[in-house]
């Protein structure tokens, strides 16, 4: 198995082999695409509502670092849950080496609700974004540490000129402090560092101080308790991406309204 200090690598070197052996497509073509679409639903203002902590309720058969959780998950019934416990969005993966995913389970989810739908998956370059969009979804993830400052710049202007909305997600107060410089305007704190797999719950806390009010801020990872959430109420961020925690009890839903009180 491999260690959480190589996780990330080998994830990324797996993607880099399939951008390499996926069919050329000009980007024009994509562009082109994109302008067809129906708009997509609001993410930003999804996430902000005064007064309320908001959730963005995600879906995954498995993970590295977790091993199988919900193998027989179906994207469209669990989206329903979901939308009826009160998600205000959705996560899906899509990684299928990794995570038993694709890139389908979007579309899938989307059309069981009326939420907006993060594709949440490790995106490289402008063609994935493109491709994100074309795939029904209504967000992109952007991993701060796995671009240089400038191509993070590129790829927040690339992802917004397709209409996207992005969750720009940092690991450290550091990473925070690039994310806000190259444009974001939701910023995802991953509690869990990526390299140890430890979590350090006070990181949402630092980065709100860092980020100011007018940033949308999400807590991820590590949140699995009715305490752990009212702990990110404190922190002052406006939601919290949850997913593991839903996916392994019998009802994902249930388990929603439980942890949103």
């Amino acid at each position: 198995m491999t260690a959480p200090a190589d996780l990330l690598k080998h994830i990324i070197a797996a993607k880099l082999r399939a951008h390499a052996a996926r069919s050329p497509r000009a980007l024009d073509a994509l562009w082109a695409e994109v302008a067809t679409q129906p708009a997509p639903r609001p993410w930003r203002d999804s996430l902000r509502v005064a007064g309320r902590l908001q959730a963005i309720a995600e879906f995954k058969r498995r993970s590295p670092s977790a091993g199988v959780i919900r193998a027989d998950a179906d994207p469209a019934a669990i989206a329903t849950e979901y939308a009826a416990a009160g998600a205000a969005a959705l996560s899906v993966l899509t990684d299928e080496e990794f995570f038993g995913a694709e890139l389908g389970d979007v579309g899938r989810a989307r059309q069981a609700c009326a939420l907006p739908v993060l594709r949440k998956d490790f995106l490289l370059d402008e063609r994935d974004l493109l491709e994100t969009r074309l795939g029904s979804a209504d967000a992109a993830l952007l991993i701060v540490r796995l671009f240089s400052a400038s191509q993070l710049g590129a790829l927040v202007a690339v992802g917004k000129q397709a209409g996207l909305g992005l969750l720009v997600e940092a690991h450290t107060d550091g990473e925070v402090e690039i994310a806000l410089a190259a444009g974001a305007e939701v910023v995802g704190v991953n509690h869990r560092d990526l390299d140890t797999l430890q979590i350090d719950l006070g990181l949402s806390a630092r980065a709100r101080r860092l980020a100011g009010e007018d940033i949308v801020l999400v807590a991820e990872s590590g949140l699995a308790t009715v305490e752990d959430l009212a702990l990110m109420r404190r922190h002052r961020v406006d939601a919290v991406l949850v997913g593991e925690s839903l996916l392994r009890a019998p009802s994902p839903g249930d388990k929603l309204r439980e942890l949103l009180g």
